[in-house]
């Protein structure tokens, strides 16, 4: 808990607009491509859709994953694999245990919050297609990178 802790801790934006998303929309696209794998990338800001795309080997089931792990990371302001690992961490489950409908959320890893210095949580961008954790770890490389660029 206190790594994924950290990564949201120093993993802030300065400031976070429409080319941020496509950068960093594309960036994960390039990352995946790289490693062949099959992943959806999405990025919002607030309610807006701002990038979407979906590599080979993906279908809209990875669009239906990205909404609901999307609610939970607006519910609860942190990553969906953050969330749904506070719930491990209690011996219990997000699925049994948060009262929320597993249809519409699903606290599985791969959303990560766009979180700006100074303002907090503007959007979301996540990854749908692999592990869980591995979903995560996707995401959290390339905001690493997208963050390193624009030091």
């Amino acid at each position: 808990m206190a790594d994924l802790l950290d990564q949201e801790r120093r993993l802030l934006f300065a400031r976070f607009d429409n080319d941020d998303a496509w950068r960093l929309g594309s960036l994960l696209v390039e990352l995946a491509r790289e490693r062949d794998l099959p992943v959806t990338v999405d990025v919002r800001r607030g309610e807006q859709q701002l990038f979407h795309y979906a590599l080979p080997g993906t279908s809209a089931d990875n669009d239906a994953w990205i909404e609901r792990k999307i609610r939970v990371v607006r519910r609860y302001g942190h990553a969906s694999y953050l969330v749904g690992q506070q719930f491990r961490d209690q011996g219990t489950s997000f699925e049994a245990a948060s009262r929320l409908d597993p249809d519409r959320y699903a606290a599985h890893g791969g959303a990560f919050p766009v979180l700006v210095r100074g303002v907090g949580p503007v959007g979301t961008v996540t990854v749908s297609g692999l592990p869980q954790l591995e979903d995560h770890r996707l995401v959290v490389l390339a905001v690493e990178r997208f963050l390193a660029e624009v030091a």
